[in-house]
């Protein structure tokens, strides 16, 4: 089991910047792929970005290529999401994931563990 635990969501105007973190714990990620979803309100839970725990590869949805940077750091086996340039319509509840599958870890059904959630609210 992966037990993972976000934090670092918050209110924010647009323009501003938020770092969110996620905490792993249980497993060794270092076959892991990590990967960050977002749900705004009355829509569907959306891919972000994921990287690759084993050499740090990346992949972003084309709504935060440029603004949004996702890294690792090994040895707080914490994922972080750091989101600049924020706009109203990031405004959802982020969510982190993991899974030990080998895909390209964009959607949701590939990711085996989910944390509770944090809130990014962007005001304009």
């Amino acid at each position: 089991q992966v037990q993972l635990v976000e934090s670092g969501g918050g209110l924010v105007q647009a323009g501003g910047s938020l770092r969110l973190s996620c905490a792993a714990s249980g497993r060794t990620l270092s076959s892991y792929i990590m990967g960050w979803f977002r749900q705004a309100p009355g829509k569907e839970r959306e891919f972000v970005s994921r990287i690759r725990w084993s050499g740090g590869n990346t992949y972003y949805a084309d709504s935060v290529k440029g603004r949004f940077t996702i890294s690792r750091d090994n040895a707080k086996n914490t994922v972080y999401l750091q989101m600049n340039s924020l706009k109203p319509e990031d405004t959802a509840v982020y969510y982190c994931a993991a899974t030990n599958s080998y895909s390209r870890g964009t959607l949701q059904s590939q990711y085996d563990y989910w944390g509770q959630g944090t809130q990014v609210t962007v005001s304009s």
